[in-house]
């Protein structure tokens, strides 16, 4: 539904509802309800259909206001990037491009060997600079990933220092969207994902640790740390001295989501998951 739709909506309704109570009154309760009884129940009726209709519509407006704003944002930021890969491409790229021709005439002319080695060994730093300019340029111009958002970029390198620690391989996939989270939801999942890693860290001896954000259908996500450990026996929530599982199943359950800790063949998966918005 369109912000105008939704706004002229919010103002409607009221006056909508007070006109129909007045025609239903006088047409069919008059016998029934007295004047200043139908008049006092007016604002009560006005306030009921406000909270349980006009309430929904302004939270979708919020929604799609702050959905407006992060786009904006996004699209600043891009612009900003676009404009900081011209000026690099416009100065400092052409100026690399062009020392590198003067360098090759002096290479031509000079009658020393000394002379035009240098001037080799200067072409070629030159022309490596203007590549990592160029790849630079190339990465400004390339829209960030979610992998890249700042609260995901601990995570990965919690899960390298892991993998170190335990001399295994570690892979790391994030496809969220940055946007698809909000603030509070951020801040529980890394302390979520991160009591996870370091449970890795301590008890499971891994050859192979791997992190997965991932989304679902309705625009919900599925979260997993997953290794190829010695596992556990039992449950691991009732096990002594597991607090922080139990923290992170505490931090699920108050948001809202699901936590499983659970051996699946020869891996142990640690997951989060929040159920999807289901379309009609």
């Amino acid at each position: 539904m369109r912000d105008k739709r939704i706004k002229w909506l919010i103002l409607w309704i009221p006056t909508l509802t007070i006109g129909l109570w007045e025609y239903v009154r006088h047409a069919f309760l008059l016998p029934y309800l007295s004047m200043e009884l139908g008049n006092l129940l007016a604002p009560f009726i006005v306030l009921a259909v406000t909270l349980t209709l006009v309430r929904g519509l302004f939270q979708r407006l919020e929604q799609s206001q702050s959905e407006l704003n992060r786009e904006k944002a996004m699209k600043a930021a891009l612009q900003e990037r676009e404009q900081l890969a011209g000026q690099l491409h416009d100065g400092i790229a052409q100026s690399l491009f062009l020392l590198a021709v003067k360098l090759d005439q002096l290479d031509r002319v000079a009658d020393r060997e000394p002379v035009r080695e240098l001037a080799g060994q200067l072409r070629e730093t030159v022309r490596a600079v203007h590549e990592d300019v160029r790849q630079a340029i190339a990465n400004l111009r390339m829209p960030p990933s979610a992998e890249d958002a700042a609260w995901v970029l601990p995570l990965r390198e919690l899960l390298g220092e892991t993998a170190g620690i335990l001399d295994a391989e570690a892979e790391f996939r994030w496809s969220i969207p940055d946007g698809s989270l909000s603030g509070k939801e951020k801040v529980e999942l890394h302390a979520c994902l991160r009591e996870a890693l370091i449970n890795v860290r301590k008890h499971a001896k891994a050859q192979r640790v791997t992190v997965i954000g991932e989304t679902i259908e309705g625009g919900g996500f599925r979260c997993r740390v997953e290794d190829d450990g010695v596992g556990f026996a039992g449950d691991p929530l009732q096990a002594p001295g597991r607090f922080g599982l139990r923290m992170v199943r505490e931090r699920a359950r108050k948001m809202g989501w699901t936590f499983k800790a659970e051996r699946r063949g020869d891996r142990t998966v640690f997951e989060l998951s929040k159920e999807g918005t289901k379309k009609r």
